[in-house]
């Protein structure tokens, strides 16, 4: 009996399984899996927390049950809120606010934590699609700080940011468009535009930031009433806990300072002698950090792919050591732009982005906690504070130089350093 060999069915046929896929396509395929695998495990972990927190009757989940749901109902009378101490938010914020009855069959607290996920989310897969270091840093850097992000409108606050950085490159009037619209919802946003490229980019992201922002101001302002009552806030605001101010005054409490801790505001700020000194060293170290980045806009010679990415970075840590607040929830627009950087391999500041890792593990022991001995003034609550800030401070310094030094240095000198041009 004589054994024919069958010869196989051409790619294309039928009955053909195909070919198999390539190495880098099997690579990819799983690479997508683990990270999807990541975000799923992670995100079901901080619901869990979030549900454990009292099912979201008190800590963390208590803003949104309280605060975040009173604005709505004031929000869907058509007013934003007024007098009310704690609106300290660009009118845009009413989008977020407002955003949870797109789903009417959920409780607002419910709608809300959906919400945040969905815009997670974006993040997640707008990294995905730029980078995979990014990405992941943003999967697991995010858990970090617990049930946090979920109850609070950072997160969304953050997507606009992060999609207008990864859209600058392309469609820089798009990204400006963005950056313009994530001002109004929280004013930091817009320092994304700062490292676009001189000349035609630069024009063309400006004036989309300030046309998109503008738009939408009017059209706020013509749907509600009291739209710029959040003005009236921002200058009455103190010195609170978790800020290098408030650290310094709480060290002083150790040595005798007669100061003491107060409810205001929305928050625990301190009060008594050299606090408003304080609060205005602040504003005179943002005015500083304002005017190094222009000096740096004006001395910077080259621009990378990722020279928009770092300045963005650089400029809101800047903006965020020297606040009066530094609420830990500041750590998620830091995680966020982190990641962007980690998308591009020409990024100053990938040291800088592994160093917000720590510092947003340390914030999540002292807000929730460790809280009670933040706000006492304790030599642990001390100790804490100091370690988180001294990283965004150390944070913020390192990513300066990098940038400044990546970007104005002489053409000839940044070759032989490393930095592609």
């Amino acid at each position: 009996m004589t054994l024919h060999r069958i010869a196989p069915l051409p790619v294309g046929h039928p009955l053909s399984l195909g070919p198999r896929k390539s190495r880098p396509a099997r690579i990819a395929s799983r690479r997508t899996a683990a990270l999807v695998g990541g975000w799923t495990a992670t995100r079901i972990g901080m619901v869990i927390l979030l549900l454990i927190d009292q099912l979201g009757d008190s800590g963390v989940a208590g803003e949104v049950h309280t605060l975040y749901r009173t604005w709505y109902e004031q929000l869907i009378q058509g007013a934003f809120p007024l007098d009310d101490p704690t609106w300290q938010y660009p009118p845009g914020a009413a989008l977020v606010f407002l955003s949870p009855a797109l789903l009417p069959w959920l409780t607002y607290f419910q709608a809300f934590v959906v919400v945040i996920l969905l815009a997670d989310a974006v993040i997640t897969l707008a990294l995905a699609r730029a980078g995979v270091q990014g990405a992941w840093l943003w999967v697991g850097g995010l858990p970090l700080l617990l049930n946090l992000p979920l109850a609070r409108y950072d997160v969304p606050v953050t997507a606009v940011a992060v999609l207008a950085l990864l859209a600058a490159r392309r469609h820089p009037r798009t990204a400006g468009a963005l950056a313009g619209i994530g001002a109004m919802i929280k004013v930091w946003p817009l320092l994304t535009v700062l490292g676009a490229p001189p000349g035609r980019t630069t024009r063309a992201v400006w004036t989309s930031a300030a046309a998109s922002a503008a738009a939408l101001l009017i059209v706020l302002g013509w749907g509600f009433s009291h739209a710029l009552s959040f003005l009236r806030q921002q200058g009455d605001r103190g010195v609170q806990i978790e800020s290098l101010g408030g650290t310094a005054l709480q060290l002083a409490r150790q040595a005798g300072w007669k100061g003491e801790v107060r409810f205001q505001y929305g928050a625990f700020e301190l009060v008594g002698p050299y606090v408003t000194e304080t609060a205005r060293l602040s504003l005179v170290l943002s005015a500083l950090a304002l005017g190094w980045l222009l000096l740096w806009r004006v001395r910077a010679r080259h621009w990378t792919s990722a020279t928009a990415l770092d300045a963005a970075f650089a400029a809101v840590l800047l903006f965020t050591v020297t606040s009066r607040v530094i609420s830990p929830q500041y750590l998620v627009w830091l995680l966020g732009l982190a990641a962007v950087c980690l998308t591009s391999r020409a990024t100053t500041q990938r040291p800088v982005a592994l160093l917000i890792l720590p510092a947003a593990a340390l914030s999540a022991l002292a807000f929730p906690l460790l809280y009670e001995d933040v706000v006492a003034g304790t030599p642990l609550g001390c100790a804490l504070m100091v370690l988180r800030n001294g990283l965004l401070l150390g944070a913020a310094l390192v990513s300066c130089r990098r940038l400044w030094g990546a970007s104005t240095a002489r053409q000839g000198a940044s070759r032989r350093s490393g930095h592609p041009l």
